[in-house]
């Protein structure tokens, strides 16, 4: 799972994609990667790295943040720190990219750096929005994300939920779906994540040879916060 330097994360709104690149870091860290993690997410101001910095830090991880991240303004501020990231190569760097095609062209501008480095580029997707609910609308996002970022997609990650209503057929159902997009496009689907007490309770041997990513709640929305 964690074989590369350079980990994208991408993935429409309502993937889940922050959760599980919060997540994924927080691994890397305990499997004692020196870890650094980047909100490349300037567009949605929800849901951001931000929410979790605390954790982060508190776990040793380098967390890189966008000018304003978490305030009332949106302005689209790459932080300068990502080009020292890119030469510091003792960094394992997770990168939390937005997911539609201003989002995803944030990350184009260090196309080069990335395509020169070892690097894997994770599709996040969640069968249960309405916007990736079939391997048909999972083809066209995908495709206008590797058209907008200017970089391929190279994993599947399965992050199919309900929130607390999940449950293990609705993961597995997820992979279903998943497959035929996998075997379509011939890219693997490598990840089924999911809240820890639901990824528990899955069969391993359902799983389409994917590795799991149990996931503790990192992000909350702006008026559910402490």
């Amino acid at each position: 799972m964690f074989e590369k330097r350079i980990n994208i994360f991408t993935g429409h709104f309502g993937s889940g994609k922050t959760e599980v690149a919060v997540n994924y870091a927080l691994k890397l860290a305990e499997a004692h990667y020196k870890t650094a993690i980047v909100d490349f997410d300037i567009v949605n101001p929800y849901f951001r790295t931000a929410d979790a910095k605390e954790e982060l830090e508190k776990n040793n991880i380098w967390v890189i943040l966008p000018m304003y991240a978490n305030t009332n303004v949106d302005v689209p501020a790459i932080p300068s720190e990502i080009y020292s990231l890119f030469q510091k190569k003792e960094y394992k760097a997770v990168l939390d990219v937005g997911g539609d095609d201003l989002g995803a062209k944030a990350v184009s501008r260090f196309k080069e750096e990335i395509l020169s480095d070892d690097y894997e580029m994770f599709f996040v997707i969640n069968t249960r929005r309405g916007m990736t609910d079939t391997p048909e609308k999972i083809l066209e996002m995908i495709a206008l994300v590797e058209y907008s970022a200017n970089i391929k997609v190279t994993r599947l990650i399965n992050n199919s939920n309900l929130l607390e209503e999940t449950t293990p057929e609705i993961i597995l159902e997820g992979n279903g779906i998943i497959s035929e997009v996998s075997e379509k496009l011939g890219i693997p689907l490598s990840i089924t994540a999911g809240l820890e007490g639901v990824i528990s309770r899955l069969e391993s041997s359902r799983l389409s040879g994917s590795e799991l990513l149990p996931l503790r709640k990192q992000i909350h929305l702006p008026w559910n916060r402490g």
